[in-house]
């Protein structure tokens, strides 16, 4: 199966950290957050990795490269200036990802999670990661009902940036910029969306503070290797 990292996005609220580095490349740690990110999903044996580039995004090509550094094949696909928000990005990636339901995972969140118990998609044309709502978005996004996401309902959840999709979720849209959440609320009110509740460590590194957040966890967890 193979993987897309999200990391075309401006990184607003980060300024101006951002202004000269990309969101996915600020330092967590010893690393760029984007690295954690790879390192995790070598972890579960994905290897065959696709990255949109916006904002700096040649600093990005220029830091992973092919990849090989980090035991990963990394595709590229350069959006055009202003980017093409999540739907479109996914959307003009497609022929990188190929015919078979891929995992997309969102660069600038730091997320503890084993993607090894990611499900098989059958019918489905997505299965999210959810997680309890940070104070950030105390509303959250989607409910659970069992393993079905719901539009409606309680209690609600946060969509943690982590989705197995179906190519078929993208491909009758036409090519451009267009957001990902309507093609979810239109296939979860189809009952065709599966889904998780996520309670570990989840961090969506948006702001400075939060930043310093995933900083600590990086510290934490290097000093629990060390002590391995």
């Amino acid at each position: 199966m193979k993987a897309m990292l999200l990391a075309a996005g401006r990184g607003e609220r980060l300024r101006p950290l951002t202004d000269r580095t990309p969101k996915p490349l600020l330092e967590v740690g010893d690393r760029p957050l984007i690295e954690w990110q790879i390192e995790r999903l070598v972890a579960a044996g994905l290897r065959d990795l696709v990255i949109n580039l916006g904002h700096l995004g040649e600093r990005i090509a220029a830091r992973l490269g092919n990849g090989r550094r980090l035991g990963v094949n990394i595709a590229y696909s350069p959006e055009p200036p202003g980017a093409l928000e999540t739907g479109g990005g996914i959307r003009r990636a497609l022929p990188l990802l190929g015919d078979a339901p891929f995992l997309v995972v969102n660069a600038d969140v730091w997320i503890e999670y084993d993607f090894t118990r990611l499900p098989a998609l059958t019918d489905d044309l997505a299965h999210l990661v959810l997680v309890p709502n940070p104070s950030h978005n105390a509303r959250g996004d989607f409910a659970l009902d069992g393993a079905r996401v719901r539009n409606e309902g309680e209690p609600r959840h946060t969509f943690a940036g982590v989705a197995l999709y179906s190519p078929t979720l993208f491909t009758a849209h036409a090519e451009g910029r267009f957001p990902l959440a309507p093609l979810l609320r239109a296939a979860t009110a189809e009952c065709r969306v599966s889904g998780e509740l996520h309670r570990g460590i989840w961090i969506d590194v948006g702001t400075p503070a939060r930043l310093a957040d995933a900083v600590q966890r990086a510290a934490s967890l290097t000093n629990r290797r060390g002590m391995d």
